[in-house]
């Protein structure tokens, strides 16, 4: 009897010591900061308000766009000599020669160290465009890898608009999504765009269900919904932004010098 105790206590100290060295791996397992402590911790203090890590990596993918779109732009221009193709390129150059100048104040401003070479990604689009000789299949692949990586980008500006603390980079993220919007839709007037391709690659890995209201019922003609309109005499100044249909306004002050010292 006084074995089997004994036996009993040695295997209860046991199963204590392993509770004890097993309680801290349970109970830090997938403990990581919380998201006010993480952007605490990514953040540093500018006198533009606080510079977060998505803050300045919106600032290098800016910088990066204008380094691939650039020369793809170029080389539209000398093999797609049809209207839509050249207007596009048009755009592209425009836009990214216009925001490489600001992304660059901005840089040189808050401190933020930028590339001078497109990702290794980026330079394999380069050489799929290349690869992709003249003609129709030139015009499809090179509509259709600008206007994948536009729209991939385009949501990662508008949560850093949303979130940032830094009115550099806020101003930055503005004029990033003008430009940005500007060449989705001129790329879209080429007629190149697979649209089902875009779709398809936007859900890749996604298991979520589909969400929002139920389909239309076939022959059902749904009721008019009443216009959203204030009510009573209201005075109001301000307009609808610029801009035939199809059109984006992109009209602003020309950017600073980027060359010129940091703003003190």
């Amino acid at each position: 009897m006084r074995r089997i105790n004994g036996t009993a206590l040695v295997i209860v100290a046991l199963v204590g010591t392993l509770g004890a060295l097993a309680f801290p791996v349970w109970s830090y397992t997938d403990r990581a900061g919380t998201g006010e402590a993480n952007l605490a911790a990514g953040s540093v203090p500018t006198r533009w308000g606080p510079l977060s890590a998505a803050d300045r990596d919106l600032i290098v993918r800016v910088r990066l766009a204008g380094l691939w779109e650039l020369p793809a732009a170029q080389q539209a221009l000398e093999r797609a000599p049809s209207g839509p193709m050249r207007e596009a390129a048009d755009h592209l150059i425009v836009g990214h020669t216009d925001l490489d100048k600001r992304v660059r104040v901005v840089a040189r401003d808050l401190g933020v160290e930028l590339p001078n070479q497109p990702t290794d990604q980026q330079q394999g689009w380069l050489n799929q465009m290349t690869a992709a000789g003249t003609g129709e299949d030139y015009v499809k692949t090179w509509a259709n890898l600008l206007r994948s990586a536009h729209g991939k980008i385009f949501p990662v500006i508008g949560a850093v608009r949303n979130s940032t603390r830094n009115s550099l980079v806020r101003q930055l993220a503005s004029d990033a999504n003008q430009t940005v919007l500007d060449h989705i839709t001129v790329l879209e007037k080429t007629g190149a765009v697979d649209f089902d391709a875009i779709a398809n690659d936007s859900v890749a890995g996604t298991t979520a269900g589909p969400t929002g209201p139920p389909p239309p019922a076939a022959g059902v003609t749904p009721p008019s919904a009443p216009p959203a309109e204030p009510t009573g005499d209201i005075d109001t100044t301000s307009r609808p932004s610029p801009g035939a249909p199809g059109t984006v306004n992109t009209n602003r002050p020309e950017p600073e010098d980027p060359e010129a010292p940091p703003t003190r």
